[in-house]
């Protein structure tokens, strides 16, 4: 079977994939290992696409668990240059509300024990990543959202947890003390992972609950686990519209430097 790469890379369930022209399924093989599932290919409005579920098929792998380099390296490999990286994430403050989105451009690393770079000698390599998250596709992003009536926000920290278990109360009062607006397990590495594969990448925080060092603020509501399948659900449906208004609408030539960060890395 000939089989076409792939312009734009989605981190996203199997929900998407009916929604593509022409879906084909593919296995890659990567010098890292095998990705966390088969990926989907097709097209959206004329642009390739390949869907990659990070957690595996049947949500199998835990966010420590997930072997990022081999899902970075798949989509490098179909010809990806912009990989768009929705996730489920907790809110750290009040008034970034269950079932909003945020459009991060920053985040902050608190895994330990996560395999986080392609450059491991012998030539030494070194990133820059003041700003994790690609400009350009969070101002289109943008854009798109607010045109839906999404609830979104254009920017904000992302604090990344090793995880499976979630926070402590005193880890969560901590993260909020700095300002921070959300907390997940998945940002870190796949970002920076991106970045050294000079492939755009953009961060979309789907919030389904308050995090529990919230929980006695008198502006926040408990959160039940109902709640988090009902707004977790909505989230999934939003995004489903707006990735497929947003796709026709990235810049074929990108204006940023994400695809330069190999420029002067190395000694």
């Amino acid at each position: 079977m000939n089989v076409e790469g792939a312009e734009i890379g989605i981190f996203g369930g199997s929900g998407f994939y009916s929604l593509l022209e022409d879906a084909q399924e593919l296995t890659v093989d990567t010098p890292y290992g095998s990705p966390t599932a088969p990926l989907t290919l097709g097209e959206i409005e004329g642009r390739r696409v390949a869907f990659l579920p990070r957690h595996g098929l049947k949500h199998e792998y835990p966010p420590h668990r997930i072997n990022y380099r081999a899902n970075i390296s798949a989509f490098k490999q179909l010809g990806v240059s912009r990989v768009l990286g929705p996730c489920a994430a907790g809110s750290l403050k009040a008034d970034v509300t269950p079932g909003s989105f945020v459009l991060c451009d920053q985040l902050v690393d608190r895994t330990r024990h996560r395999e986080d770079s392609f450059y491991d000698g012998p030539e030494t390599t070194h990133i820059s990543f003041a700003d994790p998250y690609c400009p350009e596709l969070r101002k289109v992003t943008y854009d798109v959202a607010a045109g839906l009536g999404i609830d979104v926000r254009e920017r904000g920290t992302v604090v990344v947890i090793e995880g499976p278990r979630f926070s402590t109360r005193a880890e969560s009062k901590w993260f909020q003390r700095q300002g921070w607006e959300v907390i997940n397990m998945t940002q870190y590495p796949e970002a920076l992972l991106a970045r050294e594969m000079e492939m755009c990448y953009l961060n979309i925080s789907l919030i389904t609950d308050y995090d529990v060092g919230l929980e006695d603020d008198p502006n926040v509501k408990p959160v039940t686990h109902e709640e988090v399948i009902r707004v977790f659900n909505e989230n999934n449906e939003k995004l489903k519209r707006l990735l497929f208004a947003l796709i026709p609408q990235i810049p074929s030539k990108p204006s940023c430097t994400c695809q330069r960060a190999l420029e002067g890395a190395r000694f």
